[in-house]
């Protein structure tokens, strides 16, 4: 028996070559010559010989596949089945290449199969030759189809057409649903239909607990169906005989809606699942002209991009989400009747789908998230860098391949971290600056512009904290000053100076080192949570401004590090805190990702907790208050001469499952 394939090194064509090869016979295969390569790997990976698995080069926009004459004469009458996949299955395809691939192609396809005299020609379609018929699309409906104007319904349609219309030899019509990954391996090729949103999904896994329920859409029925079963039946229809003429839609005969599926796949992914789930029609009480306005004002329709192109997922997905059409497949469950073919359970393998996207096809694995992709050559300016945090970050940043700035206060300490960048091959500039004098913060600014023309990314990390209860600091004006001075003004300060050449040059990144304090509202650092909150709102006010102009503020909410600023706070020496190489390592994270916000699942849940309800959030804060004294360097004079005592056990254990958080 001899089979001709069209799309055999395609995602179903391998799949198919499989089950052909078990079979007695020889395998034409239809090969560009640019994928004379791919084809012989796929042969090398049957482990099948040039003469079970030839090659027959061609081309699918070229008139009887572009096969010359002597290659037909050799195929004359020889081919039984002649099966047809080569097609463009992509809705974000443009119109003209789906048009040449999958009409023309077709049309193609069936001069040749005709002139070689084939026995039955197999035609792969789609479901998406119902375009949006609202019900239930039979096998042998076709000329009902509705809303055919999306460019891959239209093609697919108008493909199949040439088969029913045009093709007078024997054929039998294929339609499968959404081709999801093979059900025993996860093995997909391209991200489609559920795919789209697994990006959603993990980025809700990094942000949230998998236990938080989270509120999402609820829209049609998708229709999904496993690779392996959309081949073994079209395999096993392909050889039973007295279906010519026949039309098999190889679905799912109980397709989930989409919030169902794409909870299975959160659970799958460990991501939260949409507990509340929003059915998508309610808003289908508003005119189509009044949302078709509405999509076009540019701010929603640039907005709309921003969001959906950061999530991977393109604008004819979410056109489909309220999907009203349901296939009925009794033909070919009739002709499968009495085989072990059926449509695998989604919940069964749904986990081996999300396991291979997240190791071969997740979109982040093929960006640079490597620290020197984005500094090599680059000129960072960290303020604070001399120790603790700014120094980890500064000797990271410089192992990277940047030329990094760091000023400090203490001259002494700058030199030292200079010294141990430069041997270890870096290269480190200091600057001796108190930035809490905003004269100083001007010249900081000249001199850095007269010496290296401009910043690509500026650290805001030099800070000040207090940590003293209101009820201590009625007489203590200054303390609020004095955080203000350094955290917020002397940070604006930079940022001011340093912004216009940014602005310029369309390019740069301001990462503020803000505190876990603001998101969880922490008691006794009133002073120094203002001044950082302060920052924060002014980030976000500034990247309103600058989003559209190649500049990115990231505020990192940093949870309690040990550093020589919590060193009066004696407690701390006895509750888990982070290292300045793991702050290092979360400012890295900021340099390379460019979030907005940079926050741990800690501070976040604090946010939340806060918004959902803030009075019981209260009531914890101020248990928190009242179980923590104050530190003898709080009460100044007053607490001179005690004895710092220990921590209890009860203090200890709310700090360590509170972890990061000031106290």
């Amino acid at each position: 028996m001899t089979y001709f394939v069209t799309g055999a090194t395609g995602f179903i064509g391998r799949h198919l070559l499989a089950h052909l090869l078990a079979r007695k016979g020889d395998v034409y295969c239809l090969v560009r010559k640019g994928s004379q390569k791919k084809f012989d790997e796929l042969r090398d990976n049957f482990g099948a010989d040039g003469k079970r698995l030839i090659a027959v080069t061609g081309d699918l926009a070229k008139p009887q596949l572009g096969l010359t004459p002597a290659q037909r004469k050799a195929l004359a009458g020889k081919v039984k089945h002649f099966f047809h996949l080569a097609a463009i299955y992509n809705l974000a395809a443009d119109a003209t290449s789906q048009a040449t691939a999958n009409v023309d192609g077709t049309r193609h396809a069936l001069q040749l199969a005709d002139a070689i005299k084939a026995g039955c020609f197999h035609h792969t379609s789609s479901i998406a030759v119902a375009g949006l018929y609202p019900g239930v699309f039979r096998e042998d409906m076709f000329g009902e189809a509705e809303d055919l104007d999306h460019p891959y319904f239209k093609t697919k349609h108008e493909a199949e057409a040439l088969v029913r219309k045009d093709y007078a030899r024997p054929y039998r019509i294929y339609r499968p649903a959404v081709v999801i990954g093979h059900s025993r391996t996860g093995e997909i090729d391209k991200i489609d239909g559920p795919y789209y949103f697994f990006r959603t999904l993990k980025k809700l896994r990094q942000s949230l607990p998998p236990w938080m329920p989270v509120i999402g859409l609820e829209g049609g029925r998708v229709n999904m169906v496993p690779v392996d079963f959309v081949v073994a039946a079209m395999d096993h229809i392909a050889h039973k005989p007295g279906l010519d003429g026949g039309c098999f839609h190889l679905t799912d005969p109980a397709p989930r809606r989409i919030g169902e599926v794409l909870n299975l796949f959160a659970r799958a992914g460990h991501a939260p699942e949409m507990t509340m789930r929003l059915d998508a029609r309610m808003f289908g009480f508003v005119p189509a002209a009044i949302k078709q306005a509405l999509a076009g004002l540019p701010p929603v329709k640039r907005f709309t991009n921003v969001l959906l192109r950061d999530l991977g997922i393109p604008a004819e997905a979410i056109k489909l989400i309220n999907y009203p059409t349901r296939f009925d497949c009794r033909e070919t469950e009739r002709a499968l009747k009495g085989t072990k073919i059926r449509v695998p359970d989604l919940p069964e393998y749904a986990w081996r789908l999300w396991d291979y996207w997240e190791r071969h096809l997740d979109p982040d694995l093929f960006v640079d998230h490597s620290l020197a992709g984005k500094v090599r050559g680059r000129t960072v300016l960290i303020t604070g860098g001399s120790s603790g945090i700014g120094k980890a970050v500064a000797e990271k940043v410089a192992a990277a391949g940047a030329k990094v700035l760091i000023c400090a206060r203490g001259e002494d300490e700058l030199a030292a971290t200079r010294k141990q960048i430069v041997d270890a091959g870096g290269t480190c500039h200091t600057y001796v600056a108190d930035l809490a004098d905003l004269k100083v913060c001007d010249d900081l600014v000249k001199k850095v512009l007269a010496e290296h023309g401009g910043v690509d990314i500026l650290i805001n990390n030099a800070g000040r904290s207090i940590r003293r209860a209101i009820a201590a600091s009625y007489d203590r004006f200054h303390d609020f000053e004095r955080t203000m001075q350094l955290n917020y003004f002397g940070s604006l300060r930079l940022i001011m100076g340093l912004l216009p050449g940014m602005a310029q040059r369309h390019r740069g990144h301001i990462i503020n080192i803000s505190s876990i304090g603001v998101l969880t509202n922490a008691p006794r650092f009133s002073a120094y949570v203002a001044s950082k909150a302060a920052l924060d709102a002014f980030s976000r006010c500034a990247q309103a401004e600058f989003s559209d102009n190649g500049i990115n503020f990231t505020t990192v909410n940093m949870p309690l590090v040990k550093t020589p600023m919590i060193a009066p706070t004696k407690m701390y020496d006895s509750v888990p805190t982070w290292t300045p190489e793991e702050a290092a390592d979360f400012v890295v994270e900021a340099i390379v990702e460019r979030p907005v916000r940079l926050a741990t699942r800690m501070g976040t849940f604090a946010q939340i907790f806060y918004a959902l309800a803030p009075r019981a959030y209260e009531i914890l804060m101020n248990t928190a208050f009242r179980l923590f004294p104050d530190s003898t360097a709080a009460k100044g004079m007053k607490g001179r001469g005690e004895i710092q005592k220990e921590p209890t056990s009860e203090q200890v254990a709310f700090a360590s499952v509170m972890r990061g958080i000031h106290w």
